[in-house]
Formats: C-alpha cells, sequence, structure tokens
C-alpha cells in the first residue's frame, strides 16, 4: 500500500499558503458521508438570502473537478487547473511530496478560499483524524458529523469497529459539537464518546425522521409507483417524512427524493447538523443562520440530488451500440458488506412492488475493488442471492456480469479483483444465475456488459453495484453517448 496516513506534510505545507478561513461544516463515516454532504448543501443553496455553496466529496465520480463544486455545479477544468498548478508548485518548492488526494484537498480549499464561499460542506476522503480534510482550523468549523461507522479499510483504520470509530471521530474539534448518526454497532457510542471527551468538544445524537402519509395538500399530486416496463418506466415516488427540529417551532414535512431507509437517517444527521448551526452557543455565524428557514429547509430536502446512490436511469435500445432493447438500470456505489446491505434491502423492498404474478429479469453487473480483508464473499452475499418478499411467489431470473472497472485518475493503489476471482463466489451463492465474464484484456468491458444484459430475456433491473468506480464508468458511459447523440 502507498498511502502514508499522517498530516505532518500538510501541516508543513499549509504555512506557505493563504489560510483556509472559510466557515466549515466536516463529515466523516463509512457510509452516509456523501449522501448527508449533499442533503446539507441542497438546504444551504436553497438558502434565502441565497447563500454561496462550496462541497467536496471524494472520489469523483466523472471527472476529477466534479469532486469539488460551487453553489451544486461542479467547477470549470480551468479553475481546478488554475489552482491545482499552484498547489503542486509549493509541493515542489517546500519539497513536502504531497500524496495525490493532499494535492486534491488543498486544491478545493483554496479554490473555496479565493471564491470567498459562505460555507464549506467538506466530506473526509477516509477515516478522519489523519484524513487531509482535517487539515482545517479549529475556528473554522461550524459543527462536524459523523455517520454510519463500519468495518472498510481496516488495513489503514484499525481491524475493529471500536477502532476504525475512533479514527473517525478525530474530525471532533475542542469547543465544537459533533453530531452522531445512528449506529449498527453499539460499540461505536462508547468510543466516540472517549474521543470527543478527551479533545474536549460536545456530542450530539441526531433527531429521528420518520415517513408519513403522502399529503396531497402539501406533497402535491402523487406520481405514479414503480413501473419497470421499458418504454414507460417510472420511478418511486420520494418519500414523505416528518422531523422535529429544536431550532423551529413547527415540524418540518417534505418528501425525500432519495431511496431507502437509511436515507431518513443520513436526513436525520443533516437536520441536527442545521439545527445545532442556528441553536448551539458556539455557532455564532448569523449571516448563514439569517438564511435558513423552516421553507428553506423543506425546499433543500426537496431538491437533493446524489447520483449513483441507488439511481434509477432508463437506458434507450440503441441497435447501433449493441443495445438491443432498453433497459432500466439501478446504479449504486455499494462497495462493503454495510452498504451492499443497504442495497439487498431496497432490492427486496423493489421486488414487494413488482406484480406476484409476473417474472422478472434481475441483472447485476459487477466489479469489486481489492481491499483486503473484505473479501467478495463478504461484499457479494447481502446482495446474492436477491431476497425475495416474505411469501413472495414472483419468479426471478437471475444474471450476473463480472468485470473490472477503469483505474481511477491519481489512486495508483485503487485495484479491482479479477473477474475469474469472483466468479467461483457467484456461482456458490447463486448457482442457477447465468453469469458472463468480461475478457481481462477487452477494452470498454461495461459496454459488453451492458450488451449482454439487454440480449437477456424479459423486463427487469440491471444492478450496477460493487464500487464507486465501476458507477463511474456508467456514468461516462451515458454521457459518452448524450454527446454522440447530440453531434448526430
Amino acid at each position: 500500500m502507498s498511502i502514508d496516513l499522517s498530516l505532518d506534510r500538510l501541516r508543513r505545507l499549509v504555512q506557505y499558503l493563504p489560510p483556509y478561513t472559510r466557515p466549515t461544516f466536516h463529515i466523516a463515516g463509512t457510509n452516509g458521508k456523501g449522501s448527508v454532504s449533499a442533503i446539507l448543501t441542497s438546504i444551504l443553496c436553497s438558502s434565502a438570502p441565497s447563500l454561496s455553496v462550496g462541497r467536496y466529496n471524494s472520489p469523483h465520480l466523472v471527472s476529477i473537478q466534479d469532486c469539488i463544486s460551487i453553489n451544486d455545479s461542479a467547477i470549470d477544468a480551468s479553475t481546478y487547473s488554475d489552482a491545482r498548478s499552484r498547489i503542486e508548485h509549493a509541493d515542489q518548492v517546500h519539497e513536502t511530496k504531497l500524496s495525490n488526494f493532499e494535492l486534491l484537498t488543498l486544491t478545493a480549499l483554496t479554490i473555496f478560499e479565493e471564491a470567498k464561499v459562505d460555507v464549506v460542506v467538506l466530506e473526509v476522503g477516509m477515516g478522519g483524524r489523519l484524513d487531509a480534510t482535517n487539515i482545517i482550523p479549529d475556528e473554522s468549523v461550524i459543527v462536524s458529523a459523523l455517520t454510519s461507522v463500519d468495518l472498510d479499510h481496516q488495513f489503514f483504520l484499525g481491524n475493529t469497529v471500536a477502532d476504525i470509530a475512533r479514527e473517525k471521530a478525530g474530525i471532533a474539534r475542542k469547543g465544537h459539537v459533533l453530531i452522531l448518526g445512528p449506529q449498527k454497532h453499539p460499540e461505536v457510542l462508547e468510543s466516540v464518546q472517549d474521543v470527543v471527551r478527551n479533545i474536549g468538544g460536545e456530542l450530539i445524537s441526531s433527531i429521528m425522521v420518520v415517513r408519513r402519509d403522502w399529503d396531497s395538500d402539501l406533497d402535491g399530486s402523487l406520481r405514479p409507483s414503480l413501473s419497470l416496463t421499458p418504454g414507460h418506466f417510472s420511478e418511486p415516488p420520494p418519500t414523505p417524512v416528518i422531523a422535529h427540529m429544536p431550532c423551529f417551532s413547527r415540524d418540518i414535512q417534505a418528501t425525500l427524493p432519495l431511496f431507502g431507509d437509511h436515507q431518513l437517517e443520513n436526513l436525520g444527521v443533516a437536520l441536527t447538523v442545521i439545527s445545532t448551526l442556528l441553536t448551539h452557543p458556539s455557532t455564532v455565524d448569523t449571516k448563514i443562520a439569517k438564511s435558513i428557514s423552516p421553507e428553506t429547509v423543506c425546499r433543500g430536502i426537496r431538491s437533493v440530488r446524489w447520483p449513483g446512490r441507488l439511481s434509477f436511469h432508463p437506458l434507450p435500445a440503441e441497435p447501433t451500440i449493441g443495445i438491443s432493447r432498453p433497459l432500466i438500470v439501478l446504479a449504486d456505489g455499494a462497495h462493503n458488506p454495510a452498504s451492499s446491505t443497504t442495497l439487498g434491502s431496497y432490492i427486496t423492498h423493489l421486488l414487494s412492488l413488482v406484480d406476484e404474478k409476473s417474472s422478472l429479469s434481475l441483472t447485476y453487473i459487477l466489479s469489486l475493488s481489492h481491499s483486503p480483508p473484505k473479501t467478495p464473499l463478504q461484499t457479494l452475499s447481502p446482495i446474492l442471492p436477491p431476497k425475495l418478499p416474505s411469501q413472495s411467489s414472483l419468479k426471478i431470473n437471475v444474471g450476473v456480469a463480472l468485470l473490472r472497472f477503469t483505474p481511477p485518475d491519481g489512486m495508483p493503489w485503487v485495484k479491482s479483483v479479477a473477474p475469474e476471482d469472483m466468479r467461483d463466489v457467484v456461482a456458490s451463492l447463486v448457482p442457477d444465475a447465468e453469469v458472463w465474464v468480461a475478457d481481462e484484456v477487452a477494452h470498454n468491458q461495461l459496454h459488453h456488459a451492458l450488451e449482454w444484459a439487454a440480449k437477456r430475456d424479459g423486463n427487469g433491473v440491471v444492478v450496477v453495484a460493487g464500487s464507486l468506480y465501476l458507477v463511474a464508468d456508467f456514468y461516462r458511459f451515458l454521457q459518452q453517448e448524450r454527446v454522440k447523440e447530440l453531434s448526430s
């Protein structure tokens, strides 16, 4: 492994750079931190009077610039390259030898500082205590938050959930609040409490968000329910939710367009961050607070988008590129056992919405990162075989395509599991499944997998999952096809 987790190099270099002063929400966690960042950003961008909002997420999805956004729009290539070149020059002059992620993080912070954004939503890359984002000064931190903690990246963060929780809680700051989201593992709370207490911070648990009935007066006309018929596809309607925020006298009632029960927990973390901003003595930025109201919070919830996380995409038939019939693709970046469990639960929920008298084709297109001690079996068993709703007689025709994702730029340590190595695991989990394995030397492996999926019998869903890098390949495929369509 070529990652050296330390803030020493960054500390040496930042003393030669203009200070970072932007008010910042700092978000860590194993799963959910990106969703919380997206929800927070959407709420802040919906403010009135308007706020300028920077957001930093990693990894990037399609291009390196899309992990740095201002007002929910990715920065342009020239802005990125100009800031990046100056950071690289400083790195060379002072011989600090920063990693690619450290260079990227300083590039983002420089862009936000020079744009004088009103507020930044900063997502941790990996861990927390020694993550490059933790270089920001205490006085810039408004509130920190920690989402669900589970096993992942054990090589770097520790072999137990308690160890990992301590590393992630290292973003806590003296005199500031750390919001803790709901946790599956009880040992997380004790570990986080110890870290926050020793740092001199304050720990607050996130508020609860619950489903409610659809209210046509409040939510408008109810959209059609799920339809998986190509050409007549309709994704599930957004989830009506209700939550009490201590900062407001009335409940927040909105519709959440992010799918999955776990997003209620992520929304709860985001709302607690906002409520803390408006009520806690340590948060005194009046400009931000004056721009937030129940109306703007509801508007932000309704407007949130977070591609690659239980995201539906109808793909039209395009015989010229081998897509022989329309496909309905569900793209999700599930890449560890916990996030795969979330995906598996959502697929079960989808199956509960399908007419039991029909049959369904369920095609998985999968690629995994090589990240010991995590194994392909641990990541794939929550989604294979698909779990039917209780007492369901639905007939499912399962197919699985196994391939490699495109190596991400600037991350040479990220490697995919060989498709042949996944074949035996899949065969043990779903012995009756139809399996397609990509040619190791073939280019455009995802394209070939989609071609194969389109040739399978029956209507249904194609699930692209296993790695956010594979999901990125899918979005690049969509982008390329749109460009071809526009130029034809």
